[in-house]
């Protein structure tokens, strides 16, 4: 063998050693680029889950608004035939008495309504809590993400801690999403 062969089999070896040096930083990078994929769809249904209970919660109150509508000119209509003299009193009375039936069960329903929008509201706040989380979570874990690749160009292991570490904080936050009622 010749000088340069022994230096260059030397140099690839070094390589080599440096390469092997590398595959727990190669795969940090895998595991975060894999928690990054699930972070972010996590995040995207739970902002879908808080736009459909907005929706859901509008729908609710638009119900209880209809209601209520009708159970005002109910009202009207019951205090105008009370205020008017009518020639057939009994069929008034019967018509003033089926109102009244109707005024009872809307002030039941009226209840109901707004407890359904006001749980679907309260759904609302805790999806956007989680999202809020997880959209957290999953841009510390692409910083971590970029940072751990910064070694792999400057083959300084300082950068894979510090993108470990943002990874961390990154799980950590997504793990408090879990915990959040």
């Amino acid at each position: 063998m010749e000088s340069n062969e022994v230096q260059e089999l030397k140099e690839q070896h070094e390589e080599a050693a440096k390469d092997q040096s590398l595959r727990p930083v190669s795969f940090t990078m895998s595991l975060l680029a894999v928690l990054v994929a699930i972070t972010t769809v996590l995040g995207h249904r739970t902002h879908t889950e808080a736009v459909l209970n907005q929706a859901r919660a509008s729908d609710e109150w638009n119900l209880y608004q209809a209601k209520k509508i009708r159970q005002y000119n109910t009202e009207l209509t019951a205090d105008l035939l009370a205020a008017v003299a009518i020639r057939d009193q009994a069929a008034a009375d019967k018509v003033t008495g089926s109102y009244k039936s109707h005024l009872d069960k809307w002030n039941e329903d009226l209840t109901e309504e707004e407890q359904r929008a006001k749980e679907f509201e309260a759904e609302v706040r805790k999806a956007e809590r989680h999202a809020n989380r997880y959209d957290l979570g999953e841009a510390l874990l692409e910083i971590g993400l970029v940072i751990t690749s910064i070694t792999l160009l400057t083959r300084q292991r300082a950068y894979w801690r510090i993108g470990m570490g943002f990874g961390a904080v990154g799980i950590g936050v997504v793990a408090w999403v879990f915990l959040i009622r």
